[in-house]
């Protein structure tokens, strides 16, 4: 019997490793880091490691698509509840909350779906997704 060809037809296919030691790029002076793992042009998904000090205050933001989170340490306040190392948090497309807060040295798995704005009463401050964290990650590697 002839065995099906599962040989991919696109040889360009390889796995994507970030090696732990891998730079983390300060976004927030001495209070919060991001180490981009991998961003998807053609979908928009994007997954980042974040680490935030105690104290750290992301603004509010909305969700223009699902997104999961995995505490790996500390504890976020994230709307009403806080997020303890190992809790799971699946935010659904249209999204919508105040800050999100370090109350713990806090590093955690961010899976995005898609972007994020950001906004404060006058308007939108900020528009994150995936072409901005390929940047983020190309200006790690170029240091």
């Amino acid at each position: 019997m002839v065995l099906q060809d599962i040989n991919p037809i696109n040889d360009q296919l390889a796995d994507i490793i970030v090696r732990a030691g891998e730079p983390w790029v300060e976004t927030a002076p001495g209070m919060a880091w991001t180490k981009v793992l991998w961003t998807g042009p053609e979908t928009g998904r994007w997954v980042a490691l974040f680490r935030w000090n105690k104290g750290y205050v992301a603004p509010p933001h909305k969700h223009l698509s699902d997104a999961h989170t995995y505490v790996l340490k500390g504890k976020l306040q994230v709307r009403d509840g806080v997020l303890e190392a190992g809790d799971y948090d699946y935010e659904p497309n249209g999204m919508l909350h105040g800050k999100t807060e370090a109350l713990e040295d806090t590093e955690y798995l961010f899976v995005c779906e898609g972007p994020v704005v950001f906004f404060d009463e006058e308007g939108i401050t900020r528009y994150l997704s995936w072409e901005e964290m390929q940047q983020l990650k190309d200006s790690a590697s170029a240091t």
